[in-house]
């Protein structure tokens, strides 16, 4: 018995071998996706009762666009380093860059240090559990507020990651890769896909997501290990090519990002603060550079001192 409300209408690609595939019945896409992730789940620390809202935060901070091993031994110091919101609030964002390490994307770090400052301020140091009250924290988006809600306290949202979507495009739309951005057709979706449960939702949540990372994967899914193969739109279709802009995989030697990182890491190396001519070791084109270092400034990344010396901020 199909437990959610009316789904909305949903064409699936069409071939001589599959002349009508019709969308997957929701009620058995969960039950299959839920009963997989039962047995196959990785035991990841911010999945353990003990992690908490605040531990659940942090890991959804981390691993936005950087893999789960790189995440790990970053998440396990920060969360020693600082158990509570208030324990990073007490210190200056630059401890957050600092320890923030070469994960990427440190702008990541500042947020990460405002949401804990407003979470210290606003609702006594304890991550809010009311979806609203987290979207009103500095940083956080609306796929984060959904994952923490989802994932910490067991609320019923749509917690729609890039693994998330690409889940649904084969297995209800059809397709092989979602829009490069989130559509509301996809969000209409994914709500209609939620189980009426509380619970049952946000373990659909979680079990959705471990689908796309680990067997619904980008370049090289494995159809046969997955739990809905049978039901999957996109395979019932002899899996057609993607018919989208062609997909680009992220450039970083040379590019500005590269020059960031290596500004930063001398930053993160000093106990204090560094003069010109130690950042300017790092790169051997000024003009790039001087880009980088600007951006990095303009970014509270870095905090620009009168005598030419730089170091992280501190307020």
């Amino acid at each position: 018995m199909n437990i959610l409300p009316t789904m909305p209408t949903v064409t699936t690609p069409m071939n001589e071998t599959n002349p009508a595939a019709p969308a997957a019945e929701p009620a058995v896409l969960h039950e299959s996706v839920i009963g997989w992730f039962g047995e196959h789940a990785r035991d990841l620390p911010w999945r353990r009762p003990e992690a908490g809202a605040w531990g659940v935060m942090v890991s959804e901070f981390m691993l936005q666009q950087t893999p789960v091993s790189r995440v790990l031994p970053v998440y396990e110091q920060w969360l020693e380093r600082w158990p509570r919101p208030a324990d990073l609030a007490a210190e200056a964002p630059g401890e957050a860059v600092r320890a923030w390490g070469r994960l990427g994307y440190p702008r990541r770090a500042l947020r990460l240090h405002g949401a804990a400052l407003a979470i210290t301020e606003r609702h006594g140091g304890d991550v809010p559990a009311d979806h609203a009250q987290l979207l009103a924290l500095p940083g956080i988006g609306e796929y984060t507020a959904a994952a923490v809600a989802s994932f910490a306290y067991g609320q019923r949202h749509a917690v729609l990651d890039t693994n998330v979507r690409r889940v649904f495009a084969r297995a209800v739309t059809g397709v092989q890769y979602p829009p490069t951005a989130t559509t509301a057709a996809e969000r209409r979706l994914a709500r209609a896909l939620l189980p009426e449960d509380e619970t049952t939702a946000a373990r659909w949540a979680a079990a959705s997501m471990e689908l796309g990372a680990l067997v619904c994967t980008a370049k090289n899914e494995t159809c046969v290990r997955c739990p809905i193969a049978a039901q999957c739109a996109w395979r019932l279709a002899g899996k057609p090519a993607h018919q989208g802009p062609a997909r680009r995989g992220q450039t970083y030697a040379g590019t500005d990002r590269q020059v960031r990182g290596r500004l930063l890491a001398v930053l993160r190396d000093a106990t204090g603060s560094v003069p010109q001519s130690a950042l300017d070791a790092v790169w051997h084109e000024p003009v790039q550079r001087a880009r980088a270092l600007d951006g990095l400034v303009a970014d509270g990344l870095v905090e620009p001192l009168d005598d030419g010396f730089y170091r992280l901020p501190q307020s």
